[in-house]
């Protein structure tokens, strides 16, 4: 009966074009590290992780990521992280990946994207190596065996990191290419040993399909009070969702990608991607020790002989990363499921040293802000960034996987906001006293206060003063939280240059959010800072 199955699955991927030397499926998570280390394509760790690194690409390759442009992409809003293809040369790249794994074997995992079964996507990811099938076997919503054998995939996601194209042949941008094509539900990535990218690109089919039946896709983390209230916390990568979210107080649905529908939160994915860099167990315990068997640790230096992982190496990259199954956190939900949320954080890292730490926002600053998605790059850490910060505003906290106009996802959003009656927050998880380099970031301790002090409801009625600039209304007092940093104006040594930092600050957001002043209603585009 075994072999019969495997015969069934394995003339399936000859139905999509798929012949190969042999096809390794649904495999353990013991038999995938043992693969992975056996092939040469990763090593052990000393505390049982698998640890692969990537090569030269260690993380997305955003500007080689590309939608083909036929009748199913008709919605798709064209930009820098959604370039079209001609179908033509992705047929083209297609066939010579096809081409290039007849010679090779492949892991197969069937896995589920989504926990509320009424909009789980089935999908079944292909990968030339075992570490990648491991990466998405900790990542993706797990199935039994029984579960898999069965499943019929809605999606095919198919990575072949080793074959590198000829941009000159194949009419790539580069040797490497991420390729969604909707009409045919198939994902094609090449090139590149970064696994991030099949996650993100399940997640951004996720958030083309989900908004048509009226969920709203998000970027961004989850978890809920022993009260069963649900927070979100949306942020770009390093402002703290992971860490917030991981909290021992209340219970994680999910670190990363969400869906908001009539039924409430639901996580898509069934594990955890989180940042390594400076890593410790005193600040972030349940990710600590998350990292063990079965984890999968991305770029991390070990150490030659002892193979400890060293978390303060960012020689390979400052984006270090780590995979690991929700369960591996002590308070995660079995479920990935929760309720209607009552507060939303949104976090940025203001390196400008500018922001308050927390404000709280009305409705139409709510849609401001989430329109805006405001970060900061941080001086030296990439190239191109000199020597002061560099304000990024990614639309929606999450403009890369949002193929959608993002006023779909923003009028979805105010609409469940509105009928939540849920309170929005503004939480600047950045510098403080002055910008990065010269002003100390604020530490994880007062952020977590702040935190909890808004999940609470401490900050529903509390004393507020108005920041005229940004526009914002900022707690007087928190307790447990310096009531200085409360107004960052008054931690700079120098006024005079917070000034010019801030007028600075605010001419950026207003400069960004000229793309949207048509798209949105009067209240919305006057809820920004005031330049």
């Amino acid at each position: 009966m075994t072999e019969q199955v495997k015969l069934n699955r394995d003339d399936e991927l000859k139905a999509i074009g798929l012949q190969v030397k042999a096809a390794h499926w649904d495999l353990a998570p013991a038999e995938l590290a043992e693969a992975a280390v056996s092939r040469g394509e990763a090593t052990f760790a000393a505390n049982g992780a698998l640890r692969a690194a990537t090569g030269e690409r260690t993380g997305r390759s955003a500007d080689d990521k590309f939608v083909v442009n036929n009748a199913a992409a008709n919605d798709v809003n064209w930009n820098k992280f959604h370039r079209p293809m001609d179908p033509a040369v992705f047929e083209q790249i297609k066939s010579k990946a096809l081409s290039y794994l007849r010679d090779h074997e492949v892991f197969v995992l069937d896995a589920v994207a989504g926990a509320d079964p009424e909009y789980a996507l089935p999908i079944r990811v292909v990968t030339q190596y075992a570490w990648h099938n491991l990466f998405a076997h900790q990542l993706f919503r797990r199935l039994s065996a029984e579960e898999a054998a069965k499943q019929v995939p809605a999606w095919t996601v198919i990575d072949v990191p080793g074959l590198h194209l000829d941009p000159a042949v194949d009419g790539s941008r580069s040797d490497v290419a991420a390729m969604i094509d909707f009409a045919n539900q198939l994902v094609l990535i090449v090139g590149t040993e970064y696994a991030g990218e099949i996650k993100k690109s399940i997640f951004t089919v996720m958030n083309m399909i989900l908004p048509a039946k009226g969920v709203m896709p998000m970027h961004c983390s989850a978890n809920i009070g022993a009260d069963g209230h649900v927070a979100l916390f949306f942020g770009l990568s390093g402002t703290g969702k992971t860490t917030l979210s991981a909290d021992p107080s209340r219970t994680l649905i999910g670190d990363d990608e969400h869906g908001w529908s009539e039924n409430g939160v639901f996580n898509f994915e069934g594990g955890c991607y989180a940042k390594c860099i400076r890593l410790s167990r005193e600040n972030e315990p349940e990710i600590y020790d998350a990292i063990r068997f079965g984890s999968v640790l991305e770029n991390v230096v070990l150490d030659q002989h002892s193979r400890l992982p060293d978390y303060d190496d960012g020689s390979l990259t400052e984006n270090t990363r780590v995979a690991y199954p929700l369960e591996y956190i002590p308070n995660a939900s079995a479920t990935g499921m929760g309720g209607q949320p009552s507060t939303i954080i949104f976090l940025t890292a203001d390196a400008f040293g500018v922001l308050p730490p927390i404000a709280r926002l009305t409705p139409e600053q709510a849609m401001y802000h989430f329109l805006s998605g405001y970060t900061a790059k941080l001086a030296g850490t990439e190239t191109g960034v000199g020597s002061e910060p560099q304000a990024t505003f990614s639309t929606c906290f999450g403009a890369p996987f949002m193929p959608l106009n993002p006023t779909v996802y923003a009028q979805l959003l105010g609409e469940k906001m509105r009928a939540g009656n849920v309170q929005v927050f503004l939480v600047n998880t950045g510098w403080s006293g002055g910008p990065f380099g010269k002003g100390e970031r604020i530490k994880l301790r007062y952020t977590r206060t702040m935190v909890h002090a808004a999940l609470d409801g401490k900050l529903s009625a509390a004393e507020t003063r108005h920041d005229e600039r940004f526009n914002l209304d900022v707690p007087v007092a928190i307790e447990g939280v310096p009531s200085e940093l409360l107004n960052p104006r008054a931690t700079w040594a120098d006024a005079a240059e917070y000034d010019r930092m801030a007028d600075s600050l605010a001419q950026r957001f207003h400069k960004n959010f000229e793309q949207f002043a048509e798209q949105v209603d009067p209240e919305v585009r006057s809820a920004g800072p005031n330049a």
